[in-house]
């Protein structure tokens, strides 16, 4: 059984300062400050792929888990001061890079193509978690987990994290926080408070709902969304455009258009123009949960939902949905259809596109109509 059994003392040198804070202040004189930690950590009993040692500053949660850990304390990692995110994982492809990235909520590829020092701390705390992902050690431990992000962030972080690493049955992950707050987001196996010298194992939850609000709004809140966007700024001035909001603050955006083409016994169709979510709110399923809601608000109207993307956290999102039927196979577009075929798809020949139709319960058509602005056909 593991066991921490830490006796930590550092000399205290005795400068006048020291004396006259030890006089204002009564604190005891002293020659050396020590703390001891004496306590079993018994994560060996049983399996677990997450675990988490809290406690307040000072309380020895990075001494305990350099003793219980070793070599697995990761405290950051090195990245090149000019080079795009993308290039700090060395020889792995770029599908798995970029699968990375987005499995740890960090889905926005105008950002990966920056140099990491030039990201937002809630993007390099993802970035940095991605790497975490993909070490080939199979027990990762971070330090000063979430310690540096607003606790909005670190929770829906928190649980971004969380779901990527039970989606990696060899990969262990160890938390360091002094913030408690992330435990119900976090799900941890088992949790390790050193300053009280308590070890208990739990069991995962569901994480805590996010209640969003969905408003229709003016194209011109596409500005907010719009550098977040993988493929274009660009947004059709007459799509009917949506925010949604969490704990009021405008979180993620989704427009539509009407569709152009033909559909079976002559019905009409809706299509996802631009879905983005903003990246500190990335990796909790904001997104999708959006869109699928407005898919249902337009089935319920008598609609044809309909999606087209390239994106791969949204392919695999909807791919795992059974709210959505894939309607064109999964490959690279090409050029070779004609002209015509050829200035439609210029945009799409390089990259993976995938094609999918709402197949879900259709929204109460009163509730979709108030939603949407938009009266049943």
């Amino acid at each position: 059984m593991p066991r921490v059994d830490l006796d930590l003392s550092v000399e205290i040198e005795r400068t006048p300062r020291v004396v006259q804070v030890e006089g204002i202040f009564d604190v005891p004189e002293a020659k050396r400050a020590t703390v001891s930690m004496h306590f079993d950590a018994p994560f060996d009993q049983r399996p677990w792929q997450i675990g988490l040692i809290v406690g307040p500053s000072g309380s020895g949660k990075s001494s305990v888990a350099r003793h219980l850990f070793g070599e697995a304390l990761v405290e950051g990692y090195e990245w090149h001061p000019s080079r795009s995110v993308v290039d700090g994982f060395g020889d792995l492809p770029v599908r798995d890079v970029t699968a990375a990235l987005s499995s740890v909520g960090f889905s926005s590829p105008p950002s990966w193509i920056k140099p990491y020092h030039v990201l937002s701390t809630g993007e390099r705390f993802r970035a940095t978690m991605a790497r975490a992902l993909v070490d080939t050690r199979e027990l990762i431990v971070i330090d000063e987990f979430t310690s540096v992000v607003d606790r909005t962030v670190a929770r829906i972080g928190s649980s971004a994290v969380a779901k990527a690493i039970r989606r990696t049955p060899t990969k262990r992950f160890v938390a360091v926080s002094c913030h408690d707050d992330i435990v119900e987001w976090l799900q941890p196996d088992w949790i390790l408070e050193p300053h009280v010298g308590g070890f208990h194992w739990r069991s995962p939850q569901r994480r805590p709902a996010i209640e969003l609000e969905i408003v229709r709004v003016h194209h011109s809140a596409w500005r907010i969304f719009a550098p977040h966007h993988y493929l274009s700024a660009s947004l059709h001035k007459s799509a009917a455009c949506f925010v949604a909001l969490y704990e009021g603050i405008p979180v993620a955006f989704d427009a539509w258009l009407p569709f152009v083409g033909r559909l079976k016994n002559g019905r009409r169709g809706r299509r996802g123009h631009r879905t983005v979510c903003l990246p500190d709110y990335q990796g909790c399923g904001i997104g999708g949960a959006l869109f699928t809601t407005l898919a249902s608000a337009w089935a319920g109207l008598g609609y044809v939902a309909l999606s087209r993307t390239g994106h791969p956290a949204e392919i695999a999102q909807r791919q795992r949905s059974p709210e959505w039927s894939m309607t064109a196979s999964y490959g690279f577009t090409t050029r070779d259809r004609g002209a015509l075929a050829s200035r439609r798809t210029s945009r799409c020949t390089h990259r993976r596109a995938a094609s999918f139709r709402y197949v879900g319960p259709p929204m109460d058509r009163v509730q979709a109509a108030a939603l949407t602005g938009v009266s049943p056909i």
